[in-house]
This record gives C-alpha cells, structure tokens and sequence, in this order.
C-alpha cells in the first residue's frame, strides 16, 4: 500500500486535524483499499487533465488565425474517431474493476465476530449488542461546556461505541424517523439508516484507540449534532467492559438487566 495510506505510530487518527488535506489515516482493510483506489483516480485524472491541457495548448498555437488563415474543413477523421472511442472506454474498465472488487469488499463482513446494530434518531444514536448479553443504549452529543480536555468538539458522545481490535465488525444500520448515516472516516465506513430498512456494513480496526464520526445524511435541524464515537480496546479490555455494560445498560426489551439476573437467580 502507498506510505500515506496506514496511519503511523504517533499520530493523531480518528478525528480531523487543522490543515490536513486528504482522507484520514487509514486504520483498516477497506480504508486501505479506498486509499490505494483513491490514489489511482488522482493519477489518472491528472494524466488526463495534463493530456487535455497539452492539447488546448497545440490548438490555440497550431490553429491560430495567424498560423491559418484559410481553416481546415475536414469533417472527420476514422482514426481519431476510434482512438478518442476507445481509450474512454478502456480508461473506463480500468476504473471499474478496482470500483467493483471494493463495493463488494466492503459490503458485507466476510466472516463477523460481533455484531452491533445502529439505530439513527433525530439527534442521536442508538446502539444494540446482540452477540454479548443483548444490551443497548444511546449516545448523545456531549455539550462544549461539559467536555473534559483532550475530548474534541461535536464528536464526542455521552456514550461510546466499543469494539475489540483486530476483529471483524458488522454493523447494521437503520433509523426511526428520518433518513441518517452512520459514517466513520479512519474505517471508510459510511452507510445510510433507512427507516424500515436494515443496512449491513462491517469494519476491522487494527490499531487501538478512540476514533470519531458524524451523521453524513442531512436529517434535520441537529444534524451537525450527531456524533459517533467508537473505542477500540484489547480483547481482554472489552471482554470487561462488556460485563460492565450487562449491568449498567437496560437489554434490548427494555428490562433491567440487573432485575433480570435477580430472577433467574431466584
């Protein structure tokens, strides 16, 4: 992959940084194969724009009106014809083929370790854990005058998102009300929440820490605040914070899971 594509020790991912241009350090497969697909259009738009240019330039000086004072009347030219057909066109499979192999890459987990589902609302997320004591709960914006430092404005949630590294994610994405998105930059991770339909994406962070999203589909009022904040930890890290989770959030029909547990127990 390019240098500029993985993100290096000791730089800040997950979030935007003044005066960066460029997509965001890459932190997992798919967002290494955007980046490397990415920086195959740069080359081969600015190969054609140069090419364009060049030509622009030969006409305006060949073809002046002092260079040619009686102009050509030729109506066409076989040969042009079919070069300027067919080199599209083969520019054209060139794109697509990468285009093709990582809409499919990226569509569906290959083979999922856990799985959480995003629910969209106006303004903010819901987030369900099916795999580990089926468990939910929201995250809310956290307001500026109630960040501690080092949390960045607008993206950071009341609630986080955790995940274990080095392990394949889906994430099914819908929405309650009104059209959302659910897009994470370092991941190259964006999918549309539609309200009576469930859409699957997955992820695979390979470097620890927290990294930070926002809603990508204007839906409303709040829209700019919507933050998606996801942490990930070691596996022996989210294993604890999963048996925190069963107690601290209500299971996903609204039961206490502590009330549940007393039942069983009983």
């Amino acid at each position: 992959m390019p240098a500029l594509a993985r993100a290096e020790e000791g730089t800040l991912v997950g979030q935007p940084t003044p005066w960066h241009i460029g997509l965001q350090p890459s932190v997992s497969p798919v967002s290494d194969q955007m980046h490397n697909f990415h920086n195959l259009l740069l080359w081969i738009i600015t190969l054609i724009t140069i090419f364009v240019l060049i030509l622009l330039v030969y006409v305006l000086v060949r073809f002046r009106a002092s260079a040619n004072p009686v102009p050509s009347k030729t109506s066409h030219n076989t040969l042009i014809e079919v070069v300027w057909t067919v080199v599209p066109i083969l520019i054209l499979i060139v794109i697509a083929v990468p285009s093709f192999k990582l809409l499919y890459y990226a569509d569906k987990a290959p083979d999922a370790k856990l799985t959480i589902k995003a629910i969209g609302h106006q303004w903010y997320w819901s987030y369900e854990y099916p795999d580990n004591g089926n468990f939910t709960f929201d995250a809310n914006i956290v307001q500026t005058a109630d960040l501690k430092p080092g949390q960045p404005r607008l993206l950071t949630a009341d609630n986080v998102v955790v995940v274990p590294v080095n392990t394949d994610v889906r994430v099914l994405v819908t929405a309650a009300d009104v059209i959302h998105s659910w897009a994470m930059p370092a991941f190259a991770v964006k999918k549309d929440g539609v309200p009576g339909r469930l859409n699957e994406t997955w992820f695979r962070a390979e470097r620890e820490g927290t990294y930070y999203g926002q809603c990508s589909e204007l839906c409303g009022q709040l829209h700019g605040y919507m933050p998606i904040e996801v942490k990930v930890v070691s596996q022996e890290a989210y294993a604890k914070w999963v048996e925190e989770a069963k107690k601290k959030y209500a299971s996903v029909d609204g039961s206490s899971p502590r009330l549940a547990d007393a039942s069983l127990a009983q």
